[in-house]
């Protein structure tokens, strides 16, 4: 189920190897930043060029706003085909 009174939000997020990638599909992710009040193991559905294309540990500014899946965990979610800003 989606959380329709979530708003989007400005988010910095950042690339990295997860420890296990069992149930994960590819071997770069995006999980968000510290300090922003989402947990760092939180995953982030995203643009995967940002993975693919960019260096591991390269941080993001996306705009994304908190979403569920039934029986599943809190995710944050970006339209794959929305700009993001690389930041230094």
């Amino acid at each position: 189920m989606a959380k329709p009174n979530e708003p989007y939000q400005w988010v910095f997020v950042e690339s990295y190897i997860p420890k296990s990638t069992s149930g994960l599909h590819g071997m770069v992710h995006i999980r968000p930043c510290e300090g922003q009040g989402y947990p760092r193991e939180m995953h982030v559905e995203c643009s995967k060029r940002m993975a693919s294309d960019h260096p591991v540990g390269t941080r993001f500014r996306i705009w994304a706003k908190l979403k569920d899946k039934e029986g599943g965990r809190d995710f944050l979610y970006t339209y794959f085909g929305w700009k993001y800003e690389v930041l230094d």
